[in-house]
Formats: structure tokens, C-alpha cells, sequence
């Protein structure tokens, strides 16, 4: 049996994970405060570039919005807008430009139906649940019902569901930034040198998202070997 206080050293999981996403925001943060400083020699803010994005796509449906706070951009698919921060919207740095065009890419895989996002926004209640009752529901079946319990292979089978998810946001961070690059090389928002920062912003940025899915996996992992593991032996 695995003790459950202190002496449980499966903790090393979430430790590793932990580090790596601490070290994967402190990363992201510190590559965009570098190019943040950087103002693009043609002068474009984050929220022109989005606009110019969505016009020459010819998605006429999503407006582009002003949001407070730092890194908060993201799309929201439902209310059609182009939520960007304040150091992205009215910002003419490299990085501004590279996160704006990021988040055009996600309303263009929408735009064209790009399977991985519509995927994993199917996956969205299922992994809210997961990552609310997977644990929960694992430690009462194994008090309830002992590690043999069904309740704790289902506990762990709804927390896979948020291990899926964050595994399936990979491709579709990946693909946003392939594609803002080419909406900013092709419409020559940003020079060959400065398409390399932004690059190196938006590869930081994809970082965040490995970290949270390795993160999600140890966890899966470590649950995986305390009560699955038990319940073998048991």
C-alpha cells in the first residue's frame, strides 16, 4: 500500500509538473516583456492586425474586443469576438502582433471547420467535470467501497477526460500560430527579422500548453499508480 500523508512519494508527479509549468509561464512571460518592447517598424496594433486578419479571410461575423489584464487574449467562439489584453490591442510591439494573429488562427480553424477544435471544444464539459471529480470521486470509492471500488475506475476514467483534453489542445496551438505566421508573412505585417520574434513568442507561448499536458498526465499517472496499483495487489 502507498501511505497517503508525507511519506507518499508519488507527490513527485505533481512536483514535476508543477516545476514545468512554473518554468513554462515564467518562459512565456519573459519572451513576450522582451518583444513587447519591440515596436514593429510598420506600425500595426494588435487590434488592426486582427481586424486586417479577419477582413482579408473575409470573416465578416467575429469583431475584435478590448479586454483588461496581461496574456487574457483568447477567442471566444460563442459570442464571436477577438477578445485581446491591454498589452496586445493597442500595441504595435512584435509580440502584440504574433499573439493578435494567433488568436485570428483560432477564428479561422472555426471558419473552416478544423476538426481539432471542433473536437476539443466538445471536450470542454467533459473535461471541466474531470478535473473538478476525478480526484474526489477516486478517494470516496476507495474509502466507500476499497481500491477494488468500480467508483475509483470510474474516478479515473473521468479524470483521463481532462488529460484528453489538454492532449488534444496541442495540434490546435500548434496549427493557430502555423497560421498566424503565414497570415502575418502574407500580408506583410511584420519583416523577416521581426517574424522571428514573434515566432519566438508564440513557440513560448505553445510551451505553456506541453507543460499543462505533461502536468495533466503526471497527475493521471500518479493517481493511476495509487489506486489502480492497489488495487491489483489488493
Amino acid at each position: 500500500m502507498y501511505s497517503y500523508g508525507y511519506m507518499d512519494w508519488t507527490y513527485i508527479f505533481v512536483i514535476i509538473g508543477a516545476v514545468i509549468s512554473m518554468a513554462a509561464s515564467a518562459h512565456v512571460n519573459g519572451t513576450f516583456s522582451k518583444y513587447s518592447q519591440i515596436r514593429s517598424r510598420r506600425g500595426l496594433s494588435g487590434a488592426e492586425v486582427a481586424q486586417m486578419i479577419l477582413r482579408r479571410n473575409m470573416i465578416t461575423d467575429v469583431t475584435v474586443h478590448h479586454v483588461g489584464g496581461n496574456l487574457t487574449d483568447h477567442f471566444d467562439p460563442k459570442r464571436k469576438l477577438v477578445n485581446l489584453s491591454d498589452s496586445v490591442y493597442g500595441s504595435t510591439s512584435v509580440a502584440a502582433i504574433g499573439v493578435a494573429a494567433h488568436e485570428c488562427g483560432h477564428v479561422i480553424q472555426h471558419h473552416i471547420g478544423y476538426s481539432p477544435i471542433a473536437i476539443r471544444s466538445a471536450l470542454v464539459p467533459a473535461a471541466n467535470l474531470g478535473s473538478m471529480l476525478g480526484i474526489p470521486i477516486c478517494v470516496l470509492g476507495a474509502v466507500i467501497g476499497g481500491l477494488g471500488s468500480m467508483w475509483v475506475s470510474v474516478g479515473l476514467l473521468v479524470f483521463s477526460l481532462s488529460v484528453l483534453f489538454h492532449i488534444v489542445t496541442l495540434p490546435v496551438e500548434f496549427d493557430a500560430s502555423r497560421r498566424a505566421l503565414i497570415q502575418i508573412e502574407e500580408n506583410g505585417m511584420l519583416d523577416s527579422e521581426e517574424i522571428k520574434m514573434a515566432k519566438a513568442v508564440l513557440y513560448a507561448a505553445a510551451l505553456t500548453y506541453v507543460a499543462s499536458a505533461t502536468a495533466s498526465i503526471m497527475q493521471l499517472l500518479r493517481l493511476t499508480m495509487i489506486f489502480g496499483g492497489n488495487r491489483r495487489r489488493d
